[in-house]
């Protein structure tokens, strides 16, 4: 979660993926037996868990430890012999206790900052399981405060890979709203009425499915920064927004820094100097610039280049080092292409740009060149600046 949480996540080391069930939960622990029961012995085929987390409060891990993991009622082991499920990795480490801001169990999400920390609990977990490429998720929302599954939700959306599901375990009526009931049982299982105008009930006649939620993957939209980092529910947020949301680029060449809507990042002068070429280009709505040659040298294209940065950066301000390439006679194609992919995987990681790129790289055709490039971005959104 931050970093007081100590519980590791050990490596996958099977070849094949391994399973992982999610939960969240509040005060009712029979979250996790009922889809449990749903995933493993109800739908076909059956999807049995390798390990099982739960994510709760102080009072949903005591619950959870007493009415699943103990001897006695132990539902979970009750289920698991029930039904003959194999061994599944669950026990008392792989609950986890959200916080709150001075590193506490909270007992209840209470407030805002109890709603907070939830999330970034919540969000944190689903980030640390699916590192491992090697690993399906199944995660539920059905537990827990209303927030608390939201939260699962929106953190599978920000997280979640093309193997990982959510969904929302049912169960039939009247058992849903029986404090004493986990699971259908293979044997008729009788749940004695406990108040006024409650009816006794047999467990094994009750119908358990799961509801399939189908969620939007944002994952490839954040920055390495984000998805590689304990970074925050909220953080992660905002940089999906950002990467949904129209891009402003400004090109500061007295500077040799870029500002991408409000992040502020340092280049090497000559990566300064081609990103300018294509900004022009871009300003004045220009077809895409040819890719110079790598073979030879291509003298036209530098000529060209020149050209284009005298106009955008006036001729004093071109950088030495991309001035002296285009006045050598050396082929700068692999430089130009070498440049630019580095200067994007800067933007990338430092957060500023989690797009899938910030340069179009096209088939033209133009006089033998099958490759041209430029700006994924809208004209009036580019602007370059000297300050100083």
């Amino acid at each position: 979660m931050h970093e007081h949480q100590t519980i590791p996540i050990p490596p996958t080391t099977n070849t094949a993926r391994k399973k992982i069930l999610v939960c969240v939960t509040g005060l009712s622990p029979q979250i996790v037996t009922e889809t449990l029961f749903a995933l493993s012995v109800a739908q076909s085929p059956s999807w049995i868990p390798d390990e099982i987390w739960l994510i709760t409060t102080q009072r949903g891990a005591d619950n959870a430890r007493l009415m699943l993991l103990s001897d006695e009622p132990g539902w979970f082991h009750r289920l698991r012999q029930d039904w003959g499920l194999p061994p599944m990795a669950f026990d008392a480490s792989r609950i986890c206790i959200l916080q709150d801001h001075a590193g506490q169990p909270l007992d209840d999400i209470r407030d805002d900052q109890d709603n907070q920390r939830a999330a970034d609990g919540i969000a944190d977990l689903v980030r640390r399981l699916s590192e491992d490429p090697d690993t399906e998720i199944h995660a539920s929302i059905a537990g827990g405060r209303k927030t608390m599954g939201f939260f699962m939700g929106y953190a599978m959306s920000l997280w979640g890979r093309p193997q990982d599901r959510l969904s929302h375990v049912l169960v039939s009526s009247p058992f849903e709203s029986r404090s004493e009931f986990f699971y259908p049982t293979p044997t008729p299982h009788i749940i004695p009425a406990r108040a006024p105008g409650q009816d006794p009930l047999d467990a094994s006649t009750a119908k358990v499915w799961l509801g399939d939620i189908p969620f939007v993957r944002l994952r490839s939209l954040l920055p390495v920064s984000i998805t590689e980092q304990n970074s925050g529910f909220a953080q992660a947020v905002a940089a999906a927004n950002q990467a949904l949301d129209q891009i402003d680029l400004t090109i500061d060449t007295a500077q040799s820094c870029v500002r991408i809507n409000h992040h502020q990042i340092a280049l090497p002068p000559m990566q300064i100097g081609l990103l300018c070429l294509l900004a022009w280009r871009c300003k004045h709505q220009l077809p895409p610039l040819p890719a110079p040659s790598k073979e030879g040298d291509d003298p036209e294209w530098k000529q060209q280049a020149r050209q284009t940065l005298r106009l955008a950066m006036g001729d004093m301000h071109i950088p030495g080092s991309l001035d002296a390439r285009l006045n050598d006679k050396e082929p700068i194609g692999n430089t130009f292409s070498q440049q630019l992919s580095k200067m994007e995987k800067t933007l990338r990681n430092s957060g500023a740009l989690p797009l899938s790129g910030l340069i179009a790289r096209e088939n033209i055709g133009t006089r033998g060149r099958q490759q041209g490039y430029r700006l994924k971005l809208q004209a009036e959104r580019v602007r370059i600046v000297q300050t100083t």
